[in-house]
């Protein structure tokens, strides 16, 4: 029942952002954590009755920091029970950031390096679309992300065309604010992220800062997500007219 109470959400941001067109072939950017974990299942039920035909594939990006090998071994079964191919991509891109280049704030350039790797990957497999698990707490501390540290208003948009790969990124849980996507996967085998810099990062900072806010101010958050989804007062990002 929870897995519909979350299907709703994504599907109107699918058909408000015309996130999937028939013929699509998506791959589901599958690090295995909570996030990614709730997408794929997301995405293999609405494959189900969803009246514009896509193929649906998984994919993970391996940062070589060691996962714990039964953790992986739970999704790759989930993939299966799913009906979804999974394939695993091999990095050392782990060993390349915190190794040879020791970055100090490692979240920008791992990002990079990983989304090269999946988009190619998803090329591989024939995929025009990569499915991305950001949610709406995401959406909102991205937007503070650029404020503060990089003095933009700005942030991610529902639908990225990226020119030089030819992929188009989605992101249908841009509805669905964290603490649901929890709820839901609290009873999966999720991987537990090896990062070092988890929990270390800019962003957490502006996790724990909105977190704050919100013991004041506990509409801050849904009028920060309105502000930046609300067809009428967000000029950041604009929805497609309806085919």
């Amino acid at each position: 029942m929870l897995l519909q109470k979350l299907m709703s959400p994504a599907r109107r941001a699918i058909e408000d952002y015309n996130m999937i067109e028939d013929g699509d072939n998506i791959a589901v950017g599958l690090s295995g954590g909570k996030d990614s974990l709730t997408l794929l299942y997301i995405m293999a039920g609405i494959k189900r009755y969803y009246p514009k035909k896509f193929g649906l594939c998984a994919v993970t990006v391996d940062m070589g920091l060691c996962p714990d090998p039964s953790e992986v071994e739970a999704v790759k079964k989930i993939c299966a029970e799913l009906g979804v191919e999974y394939r695993i991509v091999p990095t050392q891109i782990g060993e390349v950031i915190f190794n040879i280049k020791k970055e100090s704030n490692p979240c920008s350039l791992c990002a990079k390096m990983r989304r090269g790797a999946l988009n190619t990957a998803a090329i591989e497999m024939g995929c025009n679309k990569i499915a991305l698990g950001h949610h709406a707490d995401d959406l909102a501390e991205t937007f503070f992300l650029s404020l503060f540290y990089e003095g933009r208003i700005s942030t991610f948009a529902p639908v990225t065309k990226m020119e030089r790969s030819g992929i188009t990124a989605i992101r249908p849980m841009i509805y669905i604010e964290e603490k649901d996507i929890a709820s839901f996967a609290k009873d999966k085998p999720v991987i537990h992220n090896p990062c070092p810099a988890n929990k270390h990062t800019q962003r957490q900072v502006i996790k724990e800062m909105l977190n704050s806010i919100q013991k004041d101010i506990p509409i801050a958050k849904d009028r920060v997500l309105t502000a930046l989804t609300h067809p009428e007062r967000n000029n950041l990002f604009t929805r497609p007219e309806k085919k």
